[in-house]
C-alpha cells in the first residue's frame, strides 16, 4: 500500500471510524457499567463517590469513614459488606451502572439516529466532566505518602496512584463525547435542510 492510497483510505473511512469509536464508548460504558452490579466493584467507587461535592449525598455515610470499611478486590470481608450496605454503596452503584450502559446504547444508537447519537455523545462528554473532577476531589487518586524509612518525594500531585490513572483516562472519553456528538450535529443539520 502506498502513501496516497493509506492517505485515501483514511480520508475516506472518516465515517466508519467515527462509528468504530461509537462502538469503542458502547464497548467501555457497557463493560464498566455491568461491572457496577458486583460487589467489588461498588466497593472501589465509594471514594470517588464519598469526596465528590457532586455525588457524595447519594451515601448515608460521610467521607472519611468508608476508609475503615475498604474491601480489598477480590475479598470479601463481612462487616464491612454491612457497612455499604447501611451507607448505600451497592444501591448507587446498581443506578450508576444502569445510567452508564444507558449512555453507552445512545452513544452506540447513533449509528443509525442521529438525535439518539447526539444525546448520547453529549452525556458521554459530561459524565467524563463528572469523573475528572475525582483529580480534585479524592484523595486516593494521587500516591500518598507512606513513610518509611527512606521517605520518597514521589507523592501527593503529580504522583497518580491506580485509581488516578484511571481517571485520567476519561480525557479520551471527554474528547470521544464530543467527536461523536459533533458528527451527529452534522447529520442532524444536513437532514433539516
Amino acid at each position: 500500500m502506498t502513501m496516497n492510497n493509506l492517505l485515501r483510505f483514511l480520508a475516506n473511512g472518516q465515517r466508519e471510524f467515527i462509528h468504530a469509536l461509537r462502538i469503542s464508548i458502547f464497548v467501555v460504558m457497557a463493560w464498566i457499567g455491568g461491572l457496577k452490579a458486583f460487589q467489588y466493584e461498588a466497593d472501589g467507587i465509594v471514594p470517588f463517590v464519598a469526596n465528590s461535592p457532586l455525588m457524595q449525598f447519594f451515601y448515608a455515610k460521610e467521607a472519611p469513614e468508608y476508609q475503615a470499611y475498604k474491601n480489598p478486590e477480590g475479598k470479601t470481608v463481612a462487616k464491612n459488606i454491612e457497612w455499604h450496605k447501611t451507607n448505600g454503596t451497592y444501591a448507587f452503584s446498581y443506578g450508576l451502572g444502569a445510567v452508564i450502559v444507558a449512555i453507552g446504547l445512545l452513544t452506540l444508537a447513533g449509528i443509525w439516529s442521529a438525535k439518539l447519537g447526539l444525546v448520547g455523545g453529549l452525556l458521554t462528554f459530561l459524565m467524563s466532566i463528572v469523573t475528572l473532577s475525582f483529580l480534585i476531589t479524592t484523595p486516593e487518586v494521587y500516591v500518598p505518602d507512606l513513610g518509611g524509612d527512606f521517605p520518597t518525594p514521589h507523592h501527593g500531585f503529580p504522583y497518580l496512584s491506580g485509581a488516578g490513572r484511571l481517571v485520567l483516562k476519561d480525557v479520551i472519553m471527554l474528547a470521544a463525547g464530543l467527536i461523536v456528538a459533533a458528527d451527529s450535529a452534522t447529520s442532524i443539520q444536513k437532514n433539516q435542510k
